[in-house]
């Protein structure tokens, strides 16, 4: 993989990094292979990522280890910053709605206080 990184990736407050920190050393290391998949390659796989339809601007990292899987949604910034906001794991075949509506309220949050 290029190191060459094409886009940068920002953690809004703690919130992926308080999931980050929950998670077991394998599990790490598959989120940190990812986030660098996303920095560094154009056009990036959608079993690594990809747009939530019906949302505006959403996105979800996706994570397999094993039998678990694992999202943390994120969206862009200027285009090439990724913001990472919150993290589940998934334990159902549809995204749990609370927490699309905790993403979407996160990326609120985070768009009006770039305003300030």
């Amino acid at each position: 993989m290029d190191n060459k990184f094409i886009r940068n990736i920002f953690y809004y407050k703690n919130y992926y990094l308080d999931f980050f920190e929950k998670l077991n050393p394998e599990t790490k290391k598959k989120f940190n292979w990812t986030l660098q998949l996303i920095a560094t390659i154009e056009k990036v796989p959608e079993k690594y990522f990809k747009h939530l339809t019906s949302t505006k601007g959403l996105f979800e990292i996706r994570v397999e280890v094993g039998t678990n899987i694992f999202r943390v949604f994120c969206c862009f910034d200027n285009g090439k910053l990724v913001i990472l906001l919150n993290g589940f794991q998934k334990k159902s075949q549809k995204t749990p709605p609370n927490e699309i509506q905790l993403a979407e309220k996160l990326m609120k949050e985070y768009f009006e206080e770039q305003k300030k």
